[in-house]
């Protein structure tokens, strides 16, 4: 990954990926639109999903602009109904699915779980796990239809480990992806449909927090990593795509940590 003079992240280039279409929730920001961009880079036709049609749009523009290929669509993928419209507008834009990035997840301000209502609880679940199964049951009949796919989840190291300042109740969800994730990948892999999960730890994005604490927590925080840093959106969306391509054909069920050499993330 480097810098071009244009201000553009250049991505590594898998050319197997070129003509796919690929949908991306949560993809409107942060990890999700670095991936979105990473994408578009390597010819993918890419499906932007959020809910804040300002963020979607601005994504697809930086896309277009660089000379791929996406559309925006809003969507909340708790709501079934929601997911289904998507799925459809996708379909009819660029045709059937062939990567899905189920991405989208939040709410994992700390907060003391004896201070958690069960309406508070029952939204970060849904956010974060619900969404995601949502999303894959969606897509995956198609999928299995075609005797092919990827599928790649958002988990977190607060789902891998029992320390941080993430709440129960997204410890809990970012897990419950994880086994999610691998149950499934033994599931359907006889129909030739991939899946693995991601779980980053700290990732300065515009709406990780990190940007907003002052420099001295931060430069404390990168000397905990055995590479001496924070990630950055774009650490993802390059383990994402490799992960997206058939260079990894063989990788299914895995959960990748992607921690900077910290044990657990």
């Amino acid at each position: 990954m480097a810098m071009a003079a244009s201000g553009e992240w250049t991505f590594p280039t898998y050319p197997n990926l070129a003509g796919k279409v690929a949908l991306v929730t949560g993809g409107s920001r942060g990890i999700g639109a670095a991936t979105c961009r990473a994408l578009a880079a390597n010819g993918v036709r890419v499906a932007v999903n959020g809910r804040d049609q300002a963020a979607i749009d601005a994504t697809v523009d930086r896309i277009t602009t660089a000379g791929g290929e996406a559309i925006g669509v809003a969507a909340d993928c708790t709501d079934v109904a929601a997911i289904e419209r998507m799925r459809g507008q996708v379909e009819q834009a660029f045709g059937p699915v062939d990567v899905l990035m189920a991405f989208v997840g939040g709410l994992g301000n700390s907060m003391p779980t004896v201070e958690v209502s069960p309406e508070q609880w029952r939204a970060v679940i849904d956010a974060n796990l619900t969404a995601t199964f949502l999303t894959v049951r969606s897509f995956l009949p198609g999928m299995i239809d075609r005797r092919r796919g990827v599928i790649l989840t958002m988990s977190s190291s607060a789902g891998r480990v029992g320390r941080g300042q993430a709440a129960a109740a997204y410890a809990a969800a970012k897990a419950g992806v994880v086994m999610f994730t691998e149950h499934l990948a033994r599931e359907v892999g006889q129909y030739g449909i991939r899946l693995n999960c991601l779980a980053p730890s700290a990732v300065l994005t515009e709406t990780s927090g990190l940007n907003r604490v002052p420099e001295e927590v931060r430069r404390q925080l990168a000397a905990s990593f055995p590479l001496g840093r924070i990630g950055t959106p774009e650490d993802v969306a390059e383990a994402a795509l490799f992960l997206a391509s058939d260079s990894s054909s063989w990788i299914t069920g895995l959960t990748l940590d992607l921690a900077g050499g910290r044990a657990g993330g």
